[in-house]
């Protein structure tokens, strides 16, 4: 394959969780650099990284083979009763490593894995010889490091069993197994290598030689050490703490590692015939689309549209066999495309699916928003009551949500009421999910946290031993700016420069911090994305169930799954939606009986001049300082007006000047102008400024000719900047606008403005559906304050810093907030003659237990003092701090 004659198989990346030091662009850097033609990834008990490990080894023009160090329970991995524990007082369980040669053995290997977290785990995710028996074809195994099976055998003296273990591997892999062979130095090793080289001879077994990298170079011991302080929660100066025997855990050259093998040359040789066997392609982009099931007899484009025709006679109005009238024709013409598209593409049962778990979560009172991203741009979708945003009444294009000259997925995030979505995220798995762990099609998305700056500063200062308020002061040094790195702090931060040249520990601490920066920390749950598979996820993608939750979610995180073609769906708890459901249901309680968000005007003179006056906590998304002062300088008139403030404010716009230039315009201080008439029927309602990516979409298909699906990809081109692409974008729009008698010059100007602004520009959809929630919110305070008030701070009993400045603040509307009563309070804020009264969720150190039993012994009658409280309260659940906390406050 190559000169080098030696492959590293048995290797630790940063998804070896604070075990494994090695990053993935560093590695095939250096390994490409030694002449390797290949490299294997073999975390410990996952394949959190294989995608990722794949892609990148694809582009650097190294083999990439998956394998994985796998647990092995040393009975049944159904066993759960007691923690095996070796001499050392460490885990007993055993590692055996395992690498893919074909498509078959990594299904294989992903069926493995995802038992471990799904049957085995205990303290890690073990697999036992029953289910390697059954799942062993198309992977090869080694007898691993010193914490093998074999290993720990023959260190216990138990030299017949480790003989018949490697027999039994030999068994289950035949022709696979390979008796692996570590030098570091270790006298432990040394005995179990000389036990195995007679198994070699005898069982006539190949050896293969390998250095179970943790880190890339002989340099990054140290920080390799620091990583595993940060893992087991220790100090580097810990005589008890667990680390490697030796400095040679890393990646070496394939002539460092003959000079350690210089007696075994065909051992090292060998990590080159197994990379050889290993001919594994992964698949990319296939998508893997879930099934809707619909009546026999129909099929899935044809429900689609019976239900999109009959939702949009409902939102028009209509009867549902009454004709559409003159008026409606764009809205058919636009159902009509939108649906051609969407089942040319492929896309019916996408559709029918969320259209399906929104119609369950409205059906059983979960809130459900009108829309986020580009959806709500999809008539379809209007339809079909997913989104709630008319996207012909507010001029939103389609194309930008789903174009169908470049296939790909469409992405139909949604927005519930933080109570209720997980309800809804189970009725999906009801739905879809088969029997037992093997059946599940839906899951949660995993995500990974990293050593970023200020953490790694943190973390490698509690290994250092340093107080932790000098390391406080130091983490604080590096600047509040998102994803900045230790390497661009120390250049932006005098400060942080200056400590570290003053004080040789901070340099230190600085100097392993950065080695260690990047590094994955820690596995969690997505906020928001969920898979449905067409099939079992366990044959399309490994699983893991997090260990406190319970909860499966995919090995892969949210890009990852999206690449292998699994469908995301986004499930987002939005606070704001809970806020106005009880405020709906106390308005309700009222006397409004039929209130309905949804049914307000959208041309209430008492919501904007809230707005306009900066009345705006609370309010959905122009709460902030920076946001109050732009709403109250723009003082929108109409809810057209409100739209561009969700796109305005954000980084790009403001630091531009954009805003500013908005705002004067807005006020007549800068004369609107157009290069060319034709763009004022496009940018008036944004006052000449390209505000929306759709407002690009738009001047490309009516100046210059270009489909808006041609439009879309010219905007992609805009945003990512590629010079060679830009200028055939830009020749091809020049020459359809002088085709359409456009002057060259002007053409050539808009183009500019186009680019200038692509950049910024956002999707329109998005801001309509958000300015909607900002107008409702708007709207029930300056209507309803009592109840949008009190609706607010049940929201945010948790967070009492926040509660506090509510709670001033309905004071300043002249509203009486009345303090907690065991007798009349809730659990939430409610509504009462002469303001609101507390609610007992808002109080320090009351938790919902104590509350349940406040409410149930006081439904039999009042208390009637502290005593009589005292003696029918259920003591378990209303302890002595509780009790404490309520008198503290009056209650």
């Amino acid at each position: 394959m190559s000169h080098s004659p030696f492959v590293h198989l048995h290797l630790h990346t940063q998804y070896s969780l604070l075990d494994g030091a090695i990053q993935h662009d560093r590695l095939f850097q250096h390994v490409k650099a030694l002449g390797m033609p290949a490299v294997a990834m073999t975390d410990h008990g996952n394949l959190f990284g294989a995608v990722e490990f794949y892609e990148k080894a694809g582009k650097a023009g190294v083999k990439p083979i998956l394998g994985c160090e796998v647990y092995v329970a040393a009975g049944s991995r159904l066993e759960k009763e007691k923690r095996e524990k070796d001499a050392s007082g460490f885990d007993a369980i055993s590692h055996l490593l395992l690498l893919a040669m074909d498509e078959v053995g990594y299904r294989n290997l992903v069926y493995l894995v995802s038992k471990g977290y799904l049957e085995g785990f205990y303290y890690k995710p073990r697999i036992d010889l029953e289910l390697l028996r059954q799942r062993s074809e198309g992977l090869i195994a080694t007898s691993g490091c010193l914490s093998s099976m074999v290993s720990r055998a023959i260190l216990a003296g138990e030299t017949r069993k480790a003989w018949e273990l490697v027999q039994e591997f030999s068994r289950i892999f035949p022709g696979r197994y390979y008796l692996e062979l570590q030098r570091h130095g270790i006298p432990a090793q040394d005995r179990v290598n000389a036990e195995l080289l007679r198994m070699s001879e005898d069982l006539r077994l190949p050896l293969v030689a390998t250095n179970d990298a943790h880190y890339l170079g002989c340099d990054d011991h140290e920080p390799h050490e620091a990583l595993l302080c940060i893992g087991t929660g220790t100090t580097l100066d810990d005589p008890k703490r667990f680390r490697f025997d030796g400095k040679g855990f890393f990646v070496k050259s394939g002539a460092e590692m003959l000079e350690v093998f210089h007696d075994l040359p065909q051992a090292v040789r060998s990590s080159v015939e197994i990379a050889e066997r290993c001919n594994f392609d992964l698949q990319l982009g296939h998508y893997h689309l879930p099934e809707f099931q619909v009546p026999i007899g129909t099929t899935r484009e044809e429900v689609l549209a019976r239900e999109a025709w009959a939702g949009l006679r409902r939102r028009l109005g209509l009867a549902p066999d009454e004709p559409f009238r003159p008026a409606h024709a764009v809205y058919e013409a636009r159902l009509r495309h939108e649906l051609g598209v969407i089942q040319s593409m492929g896309f019916s049962g996408y559709f029918l699916i969320v259209g399906d778990f929104i119609a369950h979560a409205r059906g059983h009172g979960v809130p459900v928003g009108p829309g986020r991203g580009s959806s709500a741009g999809s008539l379809v979708a209007y339809g079909l009551g997913i989104t709630g945003v008319d996207p012909i009444e507010y001029d939103i294009i389609f194309e930008r949500f789903l174009n169908p000259e470049r296939i790909s997925m469409p992405d139909i995030d949604v927005d519930f009421c933080i109570r209720g979505r997980d309800r809804v995220i189970d009725y999906v798995a009801k739905k879809y999910d088969e029997p037992g762990d093997d059946g599940k099609r839906v899951a949660q998305i995993i995500t990974f946290g990293k050593l970023q700056a200020r953490a790694a500063i943190r973390d490698v200062g509690r290994v250092l031993g340093m107080a932790y308020g000098d390391v406080d002061r130091i983490a604080k040094l590096v600047p509040e700016t998102l994803g900045i790195t230790l390497d661009e702090a120390l250049a932006q931060s005098p400060d942080l420069r200056a400590r570290a040249e003053a004080d040789g520990q901070v340099a230190k601490l600085l100097q392993i911090a950065r080695q260690v920066e990047g590094l994955t920390r820690h596995a969690s749950t997505h906020a928001a994305g969920v898979v449905i598979g067409s099939r079992p996820l366990i044959e399309l993608v490994p699983l893991y169930r997090d260990p406190k939750s319970g909860d499966v979610m995919t090995q892969f995180d949210m890009k990852c799954v999206e690449k292998i073609g699994l469908i995301k769906f986004d499930f987002l708890g939005l606070k704001t939606l809970t806020v106005i459901h009880d405020a709906e249901r106390l308005i309700r309680q009222g006397g409004r009986s039929d209130f309905s968000a949804d049914a307000i005007p959208l041309d209430d003179p008492s919501t904007y001049e809230l707005l306009a006056r900066g009345d705006t906590d609370g309010v959905f998304q122009v709460e902030s300082p920076g946001m109050t002062d732009l709403v109250v300088k723009l003082k929108p008139r109409a809810f057209k007006e409100l739209i561009p403030l969700v796109a305005l404010y954000r980084p790009g716009p403001l630091g531009s000047g954009m805003v500013d230039d908005f705002v004067s315009r807005r006020h007549g201080l800068t004369k609107v102008e157009y290069p060319v008439p034709e763009l004022e029927a496009l940018l008036a309602e944004t006052l000449g400024v390209i505000v929306y990516q759709d407002q690009v979409l738009q001047i490309a298909n009516r100046l210059a000719g270009f489909s808006l699906g041609e439009a879309d990809l010219l905007r992609r081109a805009m945003g990512k900047k590629n010079p060679l692409e830009m200028e055939k974008q830009r020749e091809r729009f020049v020459s359809g606008c002088v085709e359409r008698k456009i002057p060259e010059k002007k053409a050539e100007e808009i183009f500019r403005l186009m680019a200038e602004f692509a950049g910024y520009g956002f999707p329109k959809a998005h801001s309509t559906a958000y300015a909607l929630i900002t107008y409702q919110t708007a709207w029930l305070k300056a209507n309803h304050p009592r109840e949008f008030l009190a609706a607010l701070m049940s929201a945010d009993t948790g967070n009492h810093e926040k509660l506090a400045r509510y709670i001033a603040h309905v004071r300043e509307q002249s509203i009486e907030v009345l303090p907690p009563d065991v007798n009349e309070s809730a659990r939430d804020f409610t509504v009462v003659a002469g303001g609101i009264r507390f609610g007992l969720a808002g109080v320090k150190n009351v938790g919902e237990g104590a509350i349940e039993a406040i409410v149930e012994a006081r439904g039999e009658r009042p208390f009637e003092s502290l005593f009589d409280f005292a003696a029918r309260i259920d003591t378990k659940r209303v302890n002595r701090r509780v009790v404490e906390s309520l008198a503290k406050c009056g209650a």
